[in-house]
């Protein structure tokens, strides 16, 4: 590939940029990070202190994930090509130079990113590969013996592509394993190629697995197979120890997340723990390997931080809390990696409260070495921390700025990055963004909901408007106080916005989010009349000029709402929706069946209940108008669902239109389809809502 370093045409710089997802480099001095400036999410570095910033991949394909490198040498990161939902694993040097893909480039693989070896050597890739032919299982906690078929290599026929490549982990949860003859340090692997030839990972196209490697980003030695999973929904490798003895992974598909430490010399599982969805990095060793922590949420309501004090082997001596609050999710958590602090980030009702434990980076002591300090925020949310040497970067949202990236210096008030958008820039001048008020529904059922109310400038606080529910996806989102250009553009338009989280949603304990599994979902569409209905009682919202909308699973509940409850919304603009569920999971990618089946019921057993659910299936109950929007390259929910929803309400002699955006997936992530997206909802809605 081209290097990124030499002379190009001149990004536009976008005044109202956002940053995101930062990764420090060792000294803490300099950040890479994500930024739209130039149109679309691409990868920046520059000083956390100075603002001479540089683009290190000006290609075309929407960043996702950054990670820098422990010694320096390398940032990898991942891109989706064309916007959709396949992702590759790249890296460069921090000059620009030397770009690579690393694993994810044959048609209709995909590949994630995990975690770097502290020392740099490698880095840990996820991607859809075959799963190792099985073996016996040995006992639990003994090593097996390498079989007459010599299980510790990989299948015959992948010697070419692969080379002597030792197997380094555990084999899937629920399949036979395979044995492991040396510890990782020692794996002796042969290059394929010339001398100084990169080598990448394996092509996909064998199973239907998920498999994570150790690749060294220089291409000398070939990438190792560290664990795989048969059928699996997910797989990401959170944490490898100092010697590289013990990998912490996180595995399973949502709602039954769980955390696995593999001891690497012999492939044993040394501990299962579930965990908590939502951020994929649920924890890390301390810098001795003596020490556990995770976010999980264990026979609990919500996350807390869960200590282990591991013996030499890796196995757990016993479990503590060490951090919990009542009624409040413990959202993210980053372990410093000299071991001398734990920072957490609580959810609270939407907003994110941190703090940091300062803990002992030499002692085996798992309980924190003081009181927590708590960082007073300048934004109501935090979406990452990064720990950058002697300081922390947190990337912060909130509701009346843009994305942007704040450094922490000796755990003090943080500091905006001078490259971060200036609060005043966050949207264009004459019209200030909408701080939103909580409002907190009742179900017909009795259970609490909650939500975000904003108001439209200009009108008086008794005068009724038009409103508009808009619905999150997931259904384990939730409605977060942060900026939001669709929301601004509808506002200008004279329109509120109720914002709820219906049952099915995080931030509110597990009850709430398992509430809405099988059927329960019926009680989830009866949630969004709730919520439309108390927006009328208890906000200024007009009962006869009310819309519904929403992105994903969210897109789902607008079509859903707009048939079980079709005298209540004038019009609906359903985004990347799913209209009928035997369609979306014949359609959708297998991993991402693999994790719905758990969420909305499986396609074959709960085949029944699955087309009551559907949209589709109350088809000739619709009468209000309907806008559908997709993105062309969607393969998490096609755009079949879109397109035959919109076909049979024009059938049916009812308006209805489909915008499909080009080079997009299931996210809108360039500049000019996310403009033509908001004006052309806020157009529709405006029209319906007012005409």
């Amino acid at each position: 590939m081209p290097d990124a370093s030499g002379p190009r045409d001149a990004t536009t710089r976008l005044i109202a940029h956002a940053c995101w997802y930062p990764s420090a480099d060792p000294a803490g001095t300099e950040a890479a990070f994500i930024c739209d400036r130039g149109g679309v999410p691409q990868l920046w570095a520059g000083p956390v202190d100075g603002d001479a910033v540089r683009l290190l991949d000006d290609g075309p394909d929407p960043v996702r994930e950054v990670s820098w490198s422990p010694d320096g040498r390398w940032i990898a990161y991942t891109t989706a090509p064309g916007g959709g939902e396949h992702t590759r694993v790249l890296c460069v040097r921090p000059d620009g130079t030397d770009r690579h893909i690393l694993a994810g480039a044959e048609p209709g693989s995909s590949a994630h990113l995990g975690c770097w070896a502290h020392d740099g050597s490698a880095i840990a890739v996820t991607v859809a590969v075959p799963t190792a032919v099985p073996v016996v299982v040995p006992a639990p906690d003994v090593p097996a013996e390498p079989g007459p078929a010599d299980p510790g290599r990989l299948p015959e026929h992948w010697q070419s592509s692969m080379g002597d490549a030792e197997l380094l982990g555990a084999p899937p949860h629920t399949d036979p394993g395979l044995g492991l003859p040396s510890a990782p340090k020692t794996v002796e692997t042969t290059a394929i190629g010339a001398p100084g030839d990169r080598q990448t990972a394996p092509p996909a196209g064998f199973g239907d697995g998920l498999s994570a490697y150790l690749i060294d980003p220089d291409g000398v030695t070939a990438p190792v197979l560290l664990a795989a999973e048969k059928d699996a929904a997910t797989l990401r490798v959170c944490d490898l120890s100092r010697d590289g003895g013990l990998a912490l992974l996180r595995r399973g598909p949502r709602g039954r997340r769980e955390a696995f430490v593999l001891r690497t010399r012999d492939h044993v599982t040394t501990c299962v723990m579930p965990v908590a969805d939502g951020d994929p990095w649920i924890g890390g060793f301390s810098p001795r390997a003596d020490t556990l922590r995770l976010r999980s949420n264990a026979h609990r309501e919500f996350a807390v931080l869960l200590v282990a004090d591991l013996d030499p082997e890796g196995r757990p001596r016993g479990w503590s809390v060490g951090a919990s609050r009542e009624d409040s999710e413990l959202e993210l958590l980053r372990c410093a990696h000299d071991g001398s602090a734990t920072v957490l980030a609580w959810n609270v009702r939407g907003m994110s409260e941190l703090e940091v434990l300062d803990t002992d980076p030499s002692g085996t002591a798992t309980a924190p070495a003081g009181p927590p300090r708590s960082v007073s925020l300048p934004h109501e949310v935090v979406t990452r921390i990064a720990d950058a040497g002697p300081r922390l970067l947190l990337a912060l949202s909130g509701s009346r700025r843009r994305p942007g990236i704040w450094w922490l210096p000796e755990g003090v008030t943080p500091v905006r990055t001078p490259w971060s958008s200036r609060d005043e820039d966050a949207v264009p001048p004459g019209r200030p963004p909408v701080r939103p008020v909580p409002l907190r529904p009742n179900a017909r059922d009795g259970l609490p909901l909650n939500g975000w109310y904003y108001r439209a400038p200009g009108r008086g606080p008794g005068e009724p408007a038009p409103c508009v529910i808009h619905l999150h996806g997931g259904p384990e989102d939730q409605e977060r106080p942060v900026l939001s250009p669709l929301y601004h553009e509808i506002l200008g338009r004279g329109l509120d916005v109720f914002a709820p989280d219906v049952r099915g949603s995080s931030g509110y304990g597990r009850s709430f989010v398992d509430a809405d599994l099988g059927r329960g979902r019926f009680a989830a569409l009866d949630d969004v009349a709730d919520c439309a209905a108390h927006a009328v009682l208890e906000g200024p919202a007009d009962p006869s000029r009310l819309a519904v909308m929403g992105r994903s699973y969210g897109g789902y509940l607008t079509f859903a709402s707009l048939v079980w409850h079709p005298d209540l919304f004038r019009t609906g603009v359903a985004v990347c929706g799913m209209s009928d569920f035997g369609s979306f999971f014949a359609g959708t990618e297998p991993w991402i069946a693999q994790s719905a089946a758990h969420k909305y019921g499986h396609p074959v057993h709960d085949r029944e209940l699955l087309h009551a659910l559907s949209p589709m299936s109350r088809i000739d109950a619709l009468r209000a108008p309907v806008l559908a929007v997709h993105g062309e390259h969607d393969t998490n929910v096609p755009p079949g669902e879109s397109e035959q929803f919109v076909r049979a309400a024009r059938e049916r002699g009812l308006t209805a239109e489909l915008l499909t955006l080009r080079d997009e997936g299931h996210d809108f992530l360039r500049a000019d389809n996310r403009r033509l997206f908001r004006r052309a909802a806020a157009d529709w809605l405006q029209r319906h809502l007012t005409g």
